[in-house]
């Protein structure tokens, strides 16, 4: 397993490549982002998709059955009280998204996985210009990497059965259940930003690899 930690000069010069066919690019990455224990904290309220977690294993093993890039972005807090603070049980992958051997892991501490990481060089360096995006929140961290990578010039892809947030108090006292908030924030994704889909779609796009003749 490889980290990139922060503090790493990011990129700004990938380019779009729009596959001519339905089957995704053999070096389509998967982006898991911030799919961690903290999530669970009862602070953060009410949450959505009960089944975010099951979606991004299942299609972690369509990645790694076909032998595409993994890329698991973990959210470190500065914030003293924050259960993603790092030497927190919350900092600490969910067991559906635990990395493997030879799996890149991105270290964060912003909204964003292009922001003071070393992603978007890495990206580059790969040839990587095709991304599909799970995790949480997607109002928050998934929004935020989604809007970048769109920005970038990268064919996004946010998973939307594979993304979850939480209920959340606006500023006049209104409550809005996580449903609204992550419909909203994927119709705001949808065509400025990122394709929003679903895991069976992207499923549906992998193929087994090659066998050498």
């Amino acid at each position: 397993m490889s980290t990139i930690h922060q503090n790493v000069t990011r990129s700004s010069s990938s380019k779009i490549i729009i596959p001519s066919d339905d089957e995704l690019p053999s070096n389509a990455a998967l982006l898991i982002i911030d799919l961690q224990k903290a999530f669970d904290d009862p602070r953060y309220g009410q949450r959505n998709n009960p089944e975010a977690e099951a979606n991004t294993g299942r299609l972690l093993a369509g990645w790694r059955r076909t032998g595409r890039p993994v890329i698991h972005v973990q959210h470190l807090s500065r914030e003293p009280d924050s259960p993603y603070r790092p030497g927190q049980p919350g900092c600490d992958f969910k067991d559906e998204a635990r990395p493997q051997a030879g799996e890149l892991v991105v270290q964060k501490s912003t909204n964003s996985a292009f922001v003071d990481t070393g992603l978007g060089p890495y990206l580059e360096d790969q040839g990587i210009h095709t991304l599909v995006m799970t995790g949480v929140a997607t109002n928050n961290c998934v929004e935020a990497t989604a809007r970048m990578a769109g920005n970038l010039g990268y064919e996004t892809y946010v998973v939307a059965d594979a993304t979850a947030t939480a209920d959340r108090t606006d500023l006049a006292g209104r409550v809005w259940r996580a449903e609204e908030i992550q419909a909203l924030t994927l119709a705001n994704l949808q065509g400025e930003y990122a394709t929003v889909s679903s895991t069976e779609e992207i499923l549906a796009r992998l193929v087994a690899p090659r066998r050498p003749a």
